[in-house]
């Protein structure tokens, strides 16, 4: 930001119940700012957050209660003026602030224009789902007696009652060119970007301003992007590198599936929670369900991966063989696209009979235990729902409401992820550092052997820098 410059202050107005508080809470990317409600009127005094760039406060945004009666106080201020004098729109609003009616019927719409009158600019936030009706028309005539530039900012843009197009043309109409598109729910990716961009143009002193607050953006961006892949990184290989040992017998190989699966849940929990942590969301919004984890791998630590593949095992053969040893494949299934859903069951399938054909040759070097760790099917699974997770948090602004819906990488369409990078996952060979990780147990922070060492390190970072080129 450039030195000693004033920050830039601005009123968030608008009428009652159009999205103020919740472009504060997003442009913050704070869910706890102020109250969000569908009521009218939620807000009632004037509240402030600012926005910094390196520590220094760059913005000041100070949100306003609704104005609900324009219409009268538009008449009101027709009366202000003195018979034959002639005085600006900022003297006007002086005298009503100073008249008696200011803290009586018009209480807070005079909150409104006082805190206008000592801002820079303000943003007239819009709800392009309701109809254009005269009381805009006379709020924005007020507002605009204050003398400081006004840029609409049309909110709920997604909503399929929209009148975008309404909208932009009553606006034009008004004088007002200079509008930002800015979906307080969703926001695009450069909604930000573009909302600065656009005051730049109506305010040049701030121009500098502007422009650090808006690579500073970009740059907390690609902080958390970064962030959130070395999450991921690591969790894939805690999960990769994760060894079960069963006793002899059908229980307690059971036994050790169940707790296999028990501890990958748990892992991919906690990397869901340390997600919504980084992006500033609660866990409330992203709601439990049953993880697909059949399709796990038998092996043993002395073997690399590939020497299934070696053996015999094929992934995409014993589909029915895999349903029948995986008797819980349907259950954790749901919500998965059949592709996915398939992709299990043929692992699980081909692994079974692999077993069988590496018979007590192999079996027997362990003395009669058996190994389990997680195939690579649920691998991909794994890395797929978590890139698809920090997408959809990106994406999401501190104004929503409802939970996170990420089926869309699964079969959906409801976060649009980027294709090119889950679909890398669904087919692609599984990264170099998944497959050093699987003859690596000591790797696994859930294994009883866990050494955070420089390799282990290494392979983290590597990874996390391929996720992050990736997405």
């Amino acid at each position: 930001m450039p030195d000693h410059e004033t920050p830039l202050r601005m009123a968030v107005v608008g009428h009652t119940n159009t999205g103020k508080t919740s472009l504060l809470r997003t442009l913050t990317r704070d869910p706890g700012f102020g109250v969000v409600e569908d009521s009218p009127g939620t807000t009632r005094h004037v509240e402030g957050a600012r926005l910094l760039v390196d520590g220094s406060v760059a913005v000041e945004l100070y949100d306003t209660p609704g104005m609900e009666d324009g219409i009268a106080l538009l008449d009101y201020l027709d009366h202000l003026a003195k018979p034959g004098e002639r005085i600006d729109g900022p003297e006007r609003i002086r005298r009503f602030l100073a008249s008696p009616e200011s803290s009586r019927r018009f209480e807070q719409e005079a909150r409104v224009l006082k805190k206008l009158l000592d801002c820079d600019a303000g943003l007239y936030v819009v709800d392009v789902r309701d109809p254009v009706l005269g009381k805009h028309k006379d709020e924005l005539a007020i507002l605009a007696s204050c003398g400081h530039p006004l840029v609409p900012v049309l909110n709920f843009t997604h909503s399929p009652q929209q009148r975008l197009a309404t909208w932009r043309e009553a606006l034009a109409r008004l004088g007002l060119h200079v509008i930002v598109e800015f979906d307080t729910v969703a926001p695009a990716l450069d909604g930000e970007t573009q909302l600065y961009d656009k005051l730049a143009l109506v305010m040049d002193r701030h121009a500098g301003l502007l422009q650090a607050l808006k690579h500073d953006v970009a740059q907390q961006r690609e902080i958390r992007h970064r962030d959130a892949t070395r999450m991921i990184a690591e969790m894939l290989i805690d999960v990769a590198a994760l060894h079960l040992a069963a006793e002899p017998g059908q229980q307690a190989l059971e036994d050790a599936t169940q707790a296999l699966r028990q501890q990958v849940r748990a892992r991919e929990n906690r990397c869901v929670q340390a997600l919504l942590k980084r992006y500033n969301f609660n866990a409330r919004d992203f709601p439990a369900h049953a993880l697909p984890l059949e399709g796990e791998r038998w092996g043993m630590d002395l073997f690399h991966p590939q020497a299934l593949k070696d053996v015999g095992i094929h992934v995409g053969k014993g589909v029915a063989a895999g349903a029948m040893a995986g008797a819980t494949l349907d259950v954790f299934t749901v919500g998965i696209s059949l592709g996915a859903a398939t992709l299990l069951g043929a692992a699980a399938g081909g692994l079974w009979q692999g077993a069988d054909k590496l018979g007590k040759r192999v079996l027997g070097r362990l003395k009669g235990y058996q190994e389990l760790s997680v195939d690579d099917a649920v691998l991909r699974l794994l890395a797929i729902r978590q890139l698809a997770l920090a997408q959809a948090l990106e994406r999401r602004g501190h104004a929503a409401q409802g939970p996170i819906q990420i089926e869309s990488p699964l079969g959906g369409d409801a976060a649009e992820p980027d294709e090119t990078s889950i679909k890398a996952w669904r087919s692609d060979k599984l990264p170099a550092e998944l497959l050093e990780a699987r003859s690596q147990p000591q790797w696994s922070s859930l294994g009883t052997h866990y050494d955070a060492g420089t390799r282990r390190q290494q392979a983290i970072r590597s990874l996390a820098e391929n996720l992050f080129r990736a997405a």
